[in-house]
């Protein structure tokens, strides 16, 4: 039986200064087909909002605005996400969720039985909240945590998120050149969940503080989360196709193994 891995995108891995990095995003896309030859996948996405962005300049920090670029731009994301795929000799289907979906067994098993049909069929699940309609979620949210609670809820081993960095750091690497990658925690001190909020992107929600939670909440429930680079997949080729952890972080329990 295969293992079940999610696999987190990041805005920053798709859009660079409000368009499509179509180079870096293919080289994704391509590496996630291989990972279907060997696991069953699921892909949380984030870039819906930077893609209406790329069709329309409305003003981001307005709700309403985020909303509409959301629905404008989701089914373009979806559309170049089959483009690249179908290359590959696949194609993935969309499926957008909110918070309220996991809130009840009932709601939890319907997401679960056509992520697993899709599965069964070999059809990638491209997994995307509901900006449009998640009001509280699109402000406050983000993708982030959105893929832990996938990761847990739907039967995956692994959350690997692919960011605009390669690994959690005993501090900021981007502002202290002597940095040290942490590449194996097994538990996150409180302090750090309260860390300054700080996202990465534009159009991004996220920041490390929102991947030491998605992190904190998985390792509460016995899975473990890898964070990685999205735009050098050398490091996650390593850890999944080879087993071997050259870097990136792993969050996991002791003696985990996918």
């Amino acid at each position: 039986m295969k293992s079940r891995i999610v696999i987190k995108v990041g805005t920053h891995v798709i859009y660079e200064d409000g368009k499509i990095e179509r180079e870096r995003f293919s080289k994704v896309v391509d590496f996630i087909s291989e990972l279907m030859e060997k696991y069953e996948v699921i892909v949380v996405t984030s870039g819906a909002v930077a893609s209406g962005y790329s069709k329309i300049k409305l003003d981001k920090s307005i709700v309403k605005n985020r909303q509409a670029l959301a629905a404008i731009g989701q089914p373009y994301l979806i559309r170049e996400y089959n483009d690249l795929l179908e290359k590959n000799g696949y194609f993935g289907a969309q499926l957008l969720v909110i918070a309220d979906d996991f809130d009840s067994r009932k709601k939890t098993k319907r997401v679960r039985d056509a992520v697993d049909a899709l599965i069964e069929h070999k059809i990638l699940p491209i997994i995307n909240e509901n900006d449009t309609t998640a009001i509280e979620e699109l402000v406050f949210g983000d993708n982030d945590q959105l893929s832990a609670r996938i990761t847990h809820f739907l039967g995956a081993d692994l959350l690997v998120i692919l960011s605009d960095i390669d690994g959690y750091y005993d501090k900021d690497p981007r502002e202290n050149s002597d940095a040290v990658m942490n590449k194996n925690i097994y538990c996150i001190d409180e302090k750090e969940l309260v860390l300054p909020y700080n996202a990465g992107t534009t159009f991004g929600t996220g920041g490390i503080v929102t991947k030491l939670k998605a992190a904190n909440f998985l390792l509460q429930h016995s899975r473990a989360m890898f964070l990685t680079s999205g735009f050098d997949l050398k490091d996650l080729r390593s850890f999944l196709l080879e087993k071997n952890h050259q870097n990136g972080t792993l969050f996991s329990p002791k003696n985990w193994k996918i």
